[in-house]
């Protein structure tokens, strides 16, 4: 039996990925280039949270993981039901969700917003660098 989810991604399986220099304007753009693809494979109901994840794990790159001079890879793909969004980075250091933020801290929560709307994060090592990714099933 086909889903909804399963004969939308039988029209494009071609994985999307796209190298974004160390620069604010990359966030938005990789913002604007996830929600094209989830727009062309139609992904309707978790397209917000996906894009708001993708926003906050760019950021982190930016400023936890991208050495100056350097830039990071976007990596979006669609198998089966699973959609999965790595952002490769050359950066040292290991993410974790914020530990004892506080109300008046402007940072530190971007992991936690992750942790809470996808259902699966992580981190893999790379060489160099690492790669953090989050999946969403039943798009």
């Amino acid at each position: 039996m086909t889903t909804e989810c399963d004969s939308r991604h039988v029209n494009d399986e071609t994985p999307r990925e796209r190298f974004y220099r160390r620069e604010r304007q990359s966030v938005p753009a990789a913002r604007a280039f996830v929600s094209a693809a989830l727009a062309d494979w139609e992904v309707g109901e978790r397209a917000y949270d996906i894009a708001l994840c993708v926003s906050e794990l760019t950021t982190n790159a930016l400023l936890h993981g991208v050495p100056p001079g350097r830039g990071f890879r976007l990596h979006l793909r669609y198998e089966g039901d699973v959609l999965r969004v790595e952002v490769h980075d050359s950066g040292g250091g290991w993410p974790r969700p914020g530990d004892g933020v506080g109300d008046a801290d402007e940072s530190g929560r971007g992991l936690l917003l992750v942790a809470a709307l996808a259902d699966k994060w992580g981190v893999a090592e790379r060489d160099p660098g690492k790669i953090v990714w989050c999946e969403f099933g039943e798009c």
